[in-house]
């Protein structure tokens, strides 16, 4: 694809994105098991239920301004740089969007929330599905399910093994990432599994390393997950249609 269109898709994929997501990013940028975040951090006014970048009363942005936009962007801009006009990029652009927005709420709040994860399985599957129509690619598209069932089955055992160092946000999350990456191809999938477990271990040794953390702690594991499959995606040889 020509970079300036690509540019182009991916900037208004950001600022789209970004304009739905911002509140729900402050609303949901709580410990799980409290209330969601309903007031304005500077000016205690309820947060509106439509999509907004500011506060209506006093003007303040729903969080750093600017960043959360450019980062869905330039993940965005990557992935179809990569993909290009395959049928299934539009899968991939949503797993971005969708996976930047968790990825701070993670690392903020240790927090995969339900209301992101679950709705993007119809979502990706959906847009799979269409995919799969368009290449005429069903093989593609079975593949992407069992994917998804093999990811999530396999951190389910993972989680019960680890005793709970992988939480249930995580197993959810390991599903999507599953579909995606089935898509493409087996390899790839156990290529972005592989890469989440590295860039964890990297990063807790460097935590521990600095004392950030203890040999107790309980690492944020969903940026890895996101982290690993955003690389297999990129390094991947496989085509989105066969």
């Amino acid at each position: 694809m020509n970079p300036i269109w690509a540019g182009a898709i991916a900037a208004a994929a950001g600022i789209a994105g970004g304009s739905m997501l911002r509140g729900e990013l402050v609303r949901l940028s709580v410990p799980s098991g409290e209330p969601e975040q309903q007031a304005c951090g500077n000016c205690a006014a309820r947060l509106p239920d439509r999509p907004a970048f500011r506060c209506p009363h006093c003007g303040a942005w729903a969080g750093a301004p600017i960043g959360f936009e450019a980062v869905m962007a330039a993940v965005v801009g990557l992935l179809i740089a990569r993909f290009g006009t395959q049928p299934a990029v539009a899968a991939f652009g949503y797993l971005g969007i969708v996976g930047v927005a968790l990825t701070q709420i993670d690392i903020g709040v240790q927090r995969l929330p339900d209301r992101l994860t679950l709705p993007a399985y119809p979502a990706l599957l959906i847009l799979l599905a269409l995919a799969a129509m368009i290449g005429q690619d069903w093989s593609a598209f079975a593949r992407a399910v069992l994917g998804g069932l093999v990811a999530v089955a396999g951190y389910l055992l993972l989680s019960v093994a680890s005793r709970g160092q992988l939480g249930g946000g995580d197993i959810k999350l390991a599903g999507l990432i599953g579909l995606v990456l089935g898509w493409l191809s087996w390899h790839t999938l156990a290529a972005g599994v592989v890469a989440s477990f590295l860039l964890a271990a990297v990063a807790s040794a460097v935590l521990l390393a600095t004392r950030r953390i203890s040999r107790t702690s309980k690492i944020t594991f969903g940026p890895y997950l996101l982290g690993g499959a955003f690389i297999a995606m990129l390094a991947s040889t496989a085509t989105a249609s066969r």
